[in-house]
């Protein structure tokens, strides 16, 4: 959820932007505080065009930690009111990462409350001139959890949510100060409530003689590290005062011509024209159109295909949209220009289609999560990890347990990675997430989603939870409403959420097109005896289908390796072990797919990250692949049936047999 504001005052600050501050003090919320509004307009991604300018503020940005009792002081003494520096000893926190693992402070790395970052950034003048109707936007790819931003001392916008972009148009404050450095401020608390997503609680440890003052802990009903900070790029971008809000494409297509129908909002000035264009990757213009919503017909299109379906995989149009309008007396034009992938989707009881084509999901689980760095983009690793994921022959991914960066999602359109884009509402376990507090955010965050993904070919389908409490009442009607919200948000693609419920108690897979299940047989079931894996799975499949009649994907299992730990027989978190478990749930796997599982995702694609616990060794280590990305014995066995199953079922060159893969 994001709101705009104009006012620097502190009464405003808390009582209009501090919920989180409140909640974590017990309190009610602030006098005046209107509920946060729905996701309005567009969210394009910030690319220059001939008409747009951005500007990157990664690097290094002022930090500071609020230490004090009630996590307040930096708004009692308006630390936004001047530089951060000034207010108090500040340090380097690089921008886009986590904070908790790039000092040697341990209070740092478990610490809840408000952080605050700051950075001083000079404008080109050509920005700054009112008179040439420039538009000046302060853009976050993401921040978590809650975000309160201000320039040079002026609130602009407040967010909800750790995981989606958020902005604020600042023109009229910087363009009334040229020469003047633009100072931004940010205040962002991590603290997960029953009612955030993800859920969480804070626990005050009250007894004085096990606890010091005021202790609390942030407890949570997930298996990850709740790393926090401004884990995606800032950016300054320019429009036009009159721009291209919003674009919105989907396509069909038959063997010879294909369509792609969309629609163009703009804002600013009701009176303008507007020109398209779709362009194949030649450049050549295969179909033009004009105004807000049309269809452009092509013929002989090039489909987006998944990756290892087609030679060709991953393959994107440009779509130009130009605007232009008059405004006092001046013709402004802004450009923008989308990739477009043609593709369809359709689910039947048995198949998932994807251009009439039956797809197999076989991919991996992953997490935004890496050593120092912990969830902020890293081109580097990025890169990586999308070549170990394609020498694995993996054609797919889900975004456990939240949507991943703009930027890792264009890879996945440009090399044919098929994505399963799910929310952040994971750990949903305690009554009181079931709420209309929490269900009215929940449907605010799929909004957000579908608003910046729904034009990605990559993403087939959406999944709006990961492993709820989905056998206790109330699920039945918040699940309901979530996914139909979600279908009439987006009626172009299927939707599901990931269970590990009975099947006869779960009350929200009534209400999905795909049963997505997890199960960890002979791990955390029966620990030790892989003997019951057959039985134990082959009797999960055929319970969900026969009460449910949809197709199915195992949608997680694995279990724990400590790289380099061996046994035979395989014992409980050796490599052998992680080797053996696979082999049993492949086998059933290899019977049922013939039928109606249509997927495998393994979980993890690496080790990650998790607060400290007994059965928790600096991490999960559920990975194929370690943190630092090498591989384990189980990676070999993963991509050997990979690709096995890929030319099977497409008459692909046979495997490659050395551990380099030679990609385009």
């Amino acid at each position: 959820m994001a709101s705009g504001a104009s006012g620097g005052a502190a009464g405003r600050a808390m009582a209009g932007g501090c919920r989180l501050l409140l909640l974590l003090l017990g309190l009610g919320p602030g006098p005046g505080r209107a509920a946060a509004p729905a996701a309005a307009g567009g969210m394009l991604y910030p690319r220059e065009t001939p008409s747009r300018e951005r500007k990157e503020l990664g690097g290094l940005w002022s930090f500071r930690a609020d230490f004090s009792p009630r996590r307040d002081a930096g708004f009692v003494h308006r630390w936004y009111r001047q530089p951060l520096r000034q207010t108090g000893p500040v340090i380097d926190m690089p921008v886009p990462a986590s904070f908790n693992d790039i000092t040697q402070d341990p209070s740092l790395e478990n610490y809840i409350g408000w952080v605050w970052y700051e950075k001083e950034v000079l404008l080109p003048l050509r920005w700054l001139q009112d008179d040439l109707n420039t538009r000046v936007v302060l853009r976050f790819g993401s921040a978590h959890y809650y975000s309160i931003v201000w320039v040079n001392g002026v609130q602009v916008v407040e967010h909800e949510g750790g995981h989606l972009p958020f902005e604020a148009d600042i023109s009229s404050i910087v363009q009334g100060s040229p020469g003047i450095p633009c100072r931004i401020t940010v205040a962002l608390n991590n603290t997960l409530t029953p009612h955030t997503l993800p859920p969480g609680s804070i626990q005050y440890m009250n007894d004085k003689t096990r606890y010091p003052k005021n202790y609390f802990v942030q407890n949570i009903r997930f298996d990850f590290f709740n790393y926090a900070g401004i884990h995606r790029p800032v950016v300054l971008y320019t429009t036009p005062s009159v721009y291209i809000d919003d674009i919105t494409v989907t396509t069909t297509s038959s063997e010879s011509v294909a369509v792609v129908q969309y629609r163009v909002s703009v804002v600013g000035s009701p009176l303008y024209s507007l020109s398209l264009s779709l362009r194949d990757q030649e450049g050549k213009v295969v179909a033009a159109g004009d105004g807000p919503a049309g269809e452009l017909k092509v013929l002989n299109p090039n489909l987006w295909w998944p990756y290892l379906m087609h030679e060709n995989p991953g393959y994107r149009y440009s779509l130009e949209v130009r605007m232009q309008a008059q405004v006092d007396g001046a013709l402004l034009e802004d450009v923008y220009t989308l990739p477009v992938g043609i593709r369809t989707v359709h689910v039947t009881s048995t198949q998932f289609l994807i251009n009439g084509r039956p797809f197999y999901f076989h991919g991996v689980n992953k997490h935004e999560d890496a050593d120092i760095r912990g969830k902020g983009l890293d081109w580097p690793l990025v890169v990586k990890d999308f070549n170990l994921l394609r020498w694995l022959g993996a054609n797919s991914f889900r975004t456990s347990h939240y949507p991943y960066a703009e930027e890792i999602m264009d890879l996945c359109d440009a090399y044919g990675i098929v994505v399963i884009d799910e929310c952040p509402g994971v750990g949903i376990k305690m009554p009181e997430s079931f709420g209309n507090k929490s269900l009215q955010h929940h449907l605010v965050v799929m909004e957000e989603l579908i608003r910046r993904d729904k034009n990605r070919p990559s993403v087939v389908m959406w999944s709006v939870a990961n492993e709820p409490a989905s056998e206790l009442p109330p699920a039945a009607y918040y699940f309901k409403t979530v996914i139909a919200h979600t279908k009439a948000l987006d009626p172009s693609r299927p939707v599901t959420f990931v269970t590990d419920a009975n099947y006869a108690l779960d009350r929200g897979a009534p209400y999905v097109d795909v049963i997505c299940v997890n199960s960890y047989f002979s791990w955390y079931h029966d620990p030790g005896h892989l003997e019951v894996i057959p039985l134990q799975l082959t009797t999960q499949f055929e319970n969900w289908y026969k009460t449910y009649q949809k197709p199915i994907i195992q949608s997680e299992y694995g279990a724990d390796s400590v790289p380099g730990l061996h046994s035979d027989p395989p014992l409980m978190f050796s490599e052998e072990y992680q080797k053996a478990m696979l082999s049993e749930y492949h086998s059933v796997f290899d019977k049922k797919r013939k039928e109606y599982v249509i997927g495998e995702l393994i979980w993890n694609f690496a080790d990650f990250m998790t607060n400290q616990g007994t059965t928790r060794v600096l991490g999960n280590k559920k990975g194929i692949f370690t943190r630092q990305r090498q591989p384990k014995s189980a990676a070999f066995v993963l991509r050997e049936r990979y690709w096995k199953i890929a030319n099977e079922s497409n008459c692909l060159p046979p495997i490659t047999k050395s551990h380099t893969l030679f990609l385009k």
